[in-house]
């Protein structure tokens, strides 16, 4: 399938800090991908470059085909990509249902001069914003919750109204860093059934930034290895397992080194 999400040659430098380095990767449609890497190697930055809140030096970033680079972060959303974070941005003196609200605005119509006269057609549009946060609540297991205060709810919970926030603008294309972060086995495995059931109920696209190998190497079909801003490695989990650049960039080269020798050794 054609890649729905294309970068080519991307590079982001703050001074002489190289945080993304000729960063080539292409994401096909309906898959759920990763990248992955070590502390800093780069993953963060690039999810803030497809999102606009950074622009590259260099290189070009295309998502459906088309350039989005140079692109506020409220017309990518308006585009079909939208995003959670590796650390919560809930809006959390809101609700639940308010925060879902906030999500939906890339694709309200209504002008302020209709709120402000309450106008049929913005009531209307009102009501069905809604129905349809309501609907998002139920749909990421938060029914009755949608009064709570978004700093009130348990942790499980906030990964999954930050989700549901995301959901709110309708994407083609779902970013998410680091979604079980913090989590206990158990919930990351119920986030890992969610993940794909939301590609696989949505027909949504999903890219993500993972540490919990777990995760990574049972949900993805596609992974992409940073380290030092740089791209080491490509493959399917089981090509990423086996290869000896990915095993020195997380362990450091004694360390892969040693268990390469206990490999051979095992294996004699």
């Amino acid at each position: 399938m054609a890649p729905i999400l294309r970068s080519e040659n991307v590079t982001k430098r703050f001074g002489g800090l190289i945080a993304v380095s000729n960063f080539d990767v292409e994401v096909e449609e309906h898959s759920i991908s990763a990248v992955i890497g070590p502390n800093g190697a780069g993953k963060t930055t690039f999810f803030n470059c497809i999102t606009g809140f950074y622009v590259p030096e260099e290189g070009e970033i295309y998502f459906g085909g088309r350039t989005i680079q140079g692109l506020s972060p409220d017309l990518i959303t308006k585009s079909g990509i939208a995003r959670t974070y590796q650390n919560i941005r809930l809006f959390a003196n809101m609700t639940a249902i308010e925060n879902i609200l906030v999500g939906q605005h890339p694709r309200l119509k209504s002008s302020w001069i209709s709120s402000i006269f309450k106008t049929r057609g913005q009531q209307e549009e009102e009501a069905l914003a809604l129905e349809e946060a309501n609907r998002l609540l139920r749909y990421v297991g938060l029914t009755g919750l949608g009064d709570q205060l978004a700093h009130n709810l348990p942790y499980g919970a906030q990964r999954r109204l930050e989700i549901a926030r995301a959901l709110a603008s309708q994407p083609v294309l779902l970013l998410l860093d680091e979604p079980t972060a913090g989590m206990n086995p158990q919930e990351s495995a119920e986030m890992m059934v969610f993940i794909r059931t939301l590609r696989d109920d949505l027909g949504i696209t999903i890219l993500l930034i993972e540490h919990d190998m777990r995760v990574v190497m049972g949900i993805s079909e596609q992974i992409s290895v940073m380290d030092f801003g740089e791209k080491i490695a490509e493959g399917n989990p089981k090509e990423i397992q086996g290869n000896p650049r990915v095993i020195e960039a997380y362990l450091g080269r004694g360390a892969a080194a040693g268990l390469e020798l206990e490999t051979r050794s095992n294996g004699n």
